[in-house]
Formats: structure tokens, C-alpha cells, sequence
């Protein structure tokens, strides 16, 4: 884990902006750095790098990586690299250090790019093949590594960050304020809809893509990977094992380090789930990290302490507080280069820094078990309408399941009703709860069309594809990054692993869901490391917390910093900010709103554009 920079053009960089750029990446790799430049023909390539060392930590595995005239600056862990390196070595090569690096490097040497599609893992790489005469960008599949472009005067810039790509060129690029508007009225989930972000003329460079760069130009990226809904018939007890015999692998290779792991654990089985297989099964001693916001409808501390208790772990425990609040945003807008996307990331913050505070490097959080086994409300919903349409099933015994599960405490109107997508498969209402409050309070007439990428026939799992290729995954995974790269911290996500994306998207559907129990399979397969009351439990809670956890909307220097004079009123309208202040912030959107509102404003207020 690390940060990774570069430029492609006709002069060699500036040393001034390289070591701007180095020092802007500096909390990505704390632990070494370095530059390498190149040239072939007319091009100039610089390659930067700053190192985190988790694998292998001599000097002799620092980058950039340079051997047989090829070059490599890279960001990420591949976890198999044990694996591909014996294959490595059957085939005639050498090695000269233990790292997964070199691993890389060598991949490519044997397969070009077609290496990518036998990492599994998570990476953003600059690799310079002089043979080709090209710097090759590549992204791992689900994009849990950033890479941002910039292309300024005839020069490419590549980096992890923006705030690298600023340092590197020398120029602030313009705000986008469509796109604040977009993520004030319809929130984070419409942040990586649109191919533009915070920033104008900045592109992020896809996930699952490789491109090979022989000019100063925006990249033409090809993909090596997709993943597709191709169900097949297997029965539930051969889903049950397939998917446990699959997740076990992923801990098991995710574990790899030469470095202690911390584990995020909040309650629910997502994350209680992977604690359990490291410690239970595979006899880790871990330690783990929760925040316990006083909102009971986030409240998940019983569910915590007995899962400390089982697991028998060290273990850390923050609480919410409206304490320091306006000053800790304001280094997280900074440090992000962005609004800080949900609420859960600013208390997602805290876990990164006692991570970090407590001597860890590695970070296992339980990103992406929503958008595999089938987590939010609308899912139910969903797999409800499919079991109508597609099964013989007692209908009304679904029906009474729910009722007794998700339908007990879902909050969201448009989900209270077990029928919403039998009698209207294509409404999204429920996503876009209170938006036209949301848009009459801007200054200007703003709005936007809910759309989905169209990857199945499947309603279900298209909409689970949507998130997590689009809406709620790839914004995860970005504050993850942002959070645990401030406090140099790596972050890994098991459930992001190739072979159990695969295999999930080929489960018949009707296996997601049994007896009032979203993420059936989860529950079944971790049935020999969890205690009843955690794999049993259907309530959905989710990490977050209460705008009203974090700020005291009653106190005057508060509501002063609120609606003092920003350039986030040239969006929003001030009056129409100060009536909403004195509202209920009860209902979950219109907290979410106050939060975006608060974050776009800090964001603007940095922003020297």
C-alpha cells in the first residue's frame, strides 16, 4: 500500500514539482520513496513513488522497481503473489527480493498484459515498457485503489491522489459545481454515475482496465475483466458450501502480511463475520476496533461486546461526540480532495486513526457484503417479486417472512410495502426520498434523472451490479482509501475477491434469501464461527451515526459557522438553510442532507479555485 505518481509528456519534470508531489503523497508511504525517469523517442517518464511496507520491508523491495529496462511504480497488495511467483519460477525466473513487487514485475515480463487478469488482489500501477515504448496504467477489478489522470499543456499526469496531480502540474483544476449540486440534492450514490467528478478535466481511471500510453493523452482504457450474472442450478446446500469454501480462501490469502492486522468490527455480520473466520478458524489473535454512536437506531454495542466476548479479542471502543467536529472536518475535506462523502466516513475517521495510534498497518473492513449477498431493504423487496414470478413457493409465506424480518423495521416509506416492485419493478423512489426538497433549495434549477447500467435481465441483480460498480461500493472504497491513507493504514476487503464475486453472481437468487433471512448464505456459511445471536440477527443497522450525534444544531457558534459566508451559497440558498436548521432531523435523508451540506461547504471554502 502506497502512492504512486508520474507524468508522460516531452520535457522531464520539474524536481521542484516532483518533490511537491512526493511530499503530497507522504502519509500514503511514510516508510521510503523514490523517483525514476526514462525516456524513449521523444517521451519523458517520470515514476514516483512513496512506500507503506506491508510485504517484504528491506530497502531492496522500494520503488519505483527497476529490472531488464522495465520500470514499475505501484500501489496495492496482490495476495496470491506466493502463488503466481512459484508458477514464476517453474517458467525460469529469479528472484531477488520476497516481495509481491517483484512479483508484478515479473508477471508482466512473462504474460504482458494479460498478468492483470491473474492478480487477485487490489493495485493501481505505472509500469514503463521500453520495448513497447509505453507507460502501462492498470486498476485492479473492483477499483479498490485509486488512479486519477490529468491532462494539462501536452502532458499527462497520473497519481493515487489529486492533490498530487495539483502539486505535479502546477495547476488547480476548476470545480465542477454541477457535480456539487448533484451530491447535495441526490447524494453519494450518484457521485461515480457520471464519468465526471468534483473536478474539471480530472478522469478517474476505470476499474478491471489496462491501457498502454505512447503519447501525452488522455488514456483509451480496455478492459481485462467483467463480472456477469450467469446463474446455475445448484441446490442450496452446494451454495451454502461453495460460497463458505470461497470467503474462507479470501480471509485466508487477505492475512498475508509481514505486518500485525486491526479488524473493523461494528456489530453486524458483515464484519463480525470475517473477525470470527481469521480468529476462530484460522487462530489469529486479533484486535479489533468499533465506534458506538448513542442513536439507538445505530446502536449496535450488544452486538460488539458479544463478539469481543466470543472471539475473546483485544479490542477498542470510540463514542460519538459533537466534540472537535468542525475541525476534524476540515482535515478530512482537505486530506479527501473532496466532501467527505457519508456520515459513516467522518466516523469511519476515528476507527483509522486508533487504528493507526495502536501500532497497525492493515486495516479488514467488510466492504461489499451488502451488494453480494443481497443487504439493503430494496433487495428483499426485489428477491419478493422474483420468488412471485419465478417459483412455485407459498407466496404468502414469503410475505409473513418479511414481515418478521426487514419489513418489522424498515424506516423508508416506498419499502413498507412487501409489493413495491411486483406493482412497479422500475420505481427508485425509495432511493430518491425528499430530492425535490433538496432541489428547491439551490439557487438554480437543478436536476437529474435517476438511470441504472444495464448488466442482466435480472431486476435484483442488476440493481446489486449497479451498486457495486457504481453507487455505493466504488464510494466505500474511495473514503476507505481517504481514512486509512491519512493515517497510514492499509485497507483490505475480503469480500471483494474474484472467486466469490464469480460465484455469487451464479447462485440461482432464490438462494439469497430463507425464512426472513437476507444474506442467507453469509449466515449459513459462517455458521461454525459465529454465535447464534450475531448470525441470526435481522435487523439492519449499518455503520452510521446521527447528524445530531456530531453537531448541536441549538448552539449559536455552531449555526453561526452553519450559515456564515461561504461559496456554497452561490448553490444553495442561505435562508432556505437557515429555516432547515430548525427542523427535525428524524428522517434519515434530511441528516444525510445537513451532513452533504456541511461537507460541500468546508470543500468549497478549501478549494483555491
Amino acid at each position: 500500500m502506497c502512492g504512486i505518481a508520474g507524468a508522460i509528456g516531452t520535457h522531464r519534470l520539474d524536481d521542484g514539482r516532483i518533490n511537491a508531489a512526493t511530499k503530497a503523497l507522504s502519509f500514503r508511504g511514510p516508510d521510503a520513496n523514490g523517483v525514476s525517469h526514462h525516456q524513449v523517442k521523444q517521451l519523458n517518464i517520470c515514476l514516483i513513488h512513496t512506500r507503506l511496507s506491508i510485504i517484504d520491508l528491506d530497502p531492496r523491495a522500494n520503488q519505483p522497481f527497476e529490472r531488464d529496462g522495465l520500470a514499475l511504480t505501484y500501489n496495492g497488495e496482490i495476495y496470491n503473489y506466493l502463488e503466481i511467483r512459484k508458477d514464476l519460477e517453474v517458467r525460469g525466473h529469479n528472484f531477488t527480493t520476497r516481495s509481491d513487487t517483484e512479483v508484478v514485475l515479473t508477471a508482466y515480463q512473462e504474460w504482458g498484459t494479460a498478468c492483470f487478469d491473474r492478480f487477485e488482489g487490489m493495485w493501481a500501477l505505472a509500469l514503463f515498457d521500453p520495448q513497447k515504448g509505453a507507460v502501462i496504467l492498470s486498476r485492479d477489478r473492483f477499483g479498490e485503489k485509486p488512479l486519477y489522470t490529468y491532462e494539462v499543456a501536452g502532458v499527462l499526469y497520473f497519481a493515487s491522489e489529486i492533490k498530487a496531480l495539483v502539486a505535479l502540474s502546477g495547476h488547480t483544476p476548476n470545480i465542477d459545481q454541477d457535480h456539487v449540486a448533484r451530491y447535495l440534492v441526490n447524494g453519494y450514490k450518484f457521485l461515480f454515475k457520471n464519468p465526471s467528478g468534483f473536478y474539471q478535466g480530472v478522469v478517474e481511471f476505470p476499474a478491471a482496465s489496462y491501457a498502454e500510453i505512447k503519447r501525452p493523452a488522455t488514456p483509451s482504457p480496455k478492459r481485462y475483466w467483467e463480472l456477469i450474472y450467469n446463474p446455475q442450478p445448484i441446490s442450496m446446500a452446494d451454495a451454502i458450501e461453495g460460497t463458505r469454501e470461497r470467503l474462507f480462501a479470501s480471509v485466508e490469502l487477505r492475512l498475508r502480511a509481514d505486518v500485525p492486522l486491526a479488524f473493523c468490527l461494528s456489530g453486524g455480520i458483515d464484519s463480525s463475520t470475517l473477525a470470527a473466520i481469521a480468529a476462530k478458524h484460522f487462530c489469529h489473535n486479533i484486535h479489533c476496533f468499533s465506534v458506538i454512536d448513542s442513536d439507538e437506531r445505530y446502536d449496535e454495542r450488544d452486538n460488539i461486546r458479544t463478539m469481543v466476548q466470543h472471539l475473546d479479542c483485544k479490542h477498542f471502543e470510540l463514542h460519538t461526540s459533537t466534540k472537535g467536529f468542525f475541525d476534524r472536518m476540515e482535515r478530512l475535506v482537505a486530506y479527501h480532495d473532496a466532501p467527505v462523502a457519508t456520515i459513516s466516513y467522518y466516523v469511519h475517521s476515528f476507527l483509522s486513526e486508533a487504528i493507526h495510534d495502536n501500532g497497525y498497518k492493515i486495516a479488514v473492513s467488510g466492504t461489499a457484503a451488502d451488494e453480494l449477498f443481497t443487504g439493503y431493504y430494496d433487495h428483499y423487496s426485489m428477491w419478493l417479486a422474483y420468488m412471485k414470478a419465478n417459483t412455485n413457493v407459498d407466496f404468502d409465506e414469503l410475505v409473513n417472512d418479511w414481515k418478521g424480518s426487514y419489513g418489522a423495521v424498515v424506516n423508508n416509506p416506498k419499502l413498507q410495502d412487501p409489493f413495491a416492485f411486483l406493482n412497479n419493478p422500475d420505481q427508485r423512489d425509495h432511493i430518491l426520498l425528499d430530492t425535490d426538497i433538496f432541489e428547491s433549495f439551490l439557487c438554480r434549477d437543478f436536476h437529474q434523472d435517476w438511470s441504472e447500467t444495464n448488466y442482466c435481465a435480472s431486476l435484483l441483480r442488476n440493481r446489486m451490479m449497479n451498486e457495486l460498480f457504481h453507487e455505493s461500493v466504488p464510494v466505500i472504497l474511495q473514503e476507505d482509501d481517504r481514512n486509512s491513507m491519512c493515517w497510514s493504514v492499509e485497507n483490505r476487503s475480503p469480500y471483494l475477491d474474484r472467486d466469490l464475486a464469480e460465484f455469487m453472481y451464479s447462485v440461482p437468487s432464490e438462494h439469497l434469501i430463507h425464512n426472513g433471512y437476507a444474506k442467507w448464505l453469509l449466515r449459513e456459511a459462517a455458521k461454525d464461527v459465529l454465535p447464534d445471536s450475531i448470525r441470526q440477527y435481522k435487523r439492519k443497522q449499518g455503520f452510521n451515526a446521527s447528524i445530531d450525534s456530531l453537531i448541536d444544531r441549538n448552539d449559536a457558534e455552531t449555526r453561526d459557522r452553519l450559515l456564515s459566508d461561504s461559496p456554497i451559497f452561490d448553490i444553495v440558498d442561505r435562508s432556505a438553510i437557515e429555516s432547515f436548521l430548525e427542523g427535525s432531523m428524524e428522517s434519515n435523508s434530511f441528516s444525510k442532507f445537513l451532513f452533504s451540506f456541511i461537507s460541500a461547504k468546508l470543500f468549497l471554502e478549501s478549494s483555491p479555485s
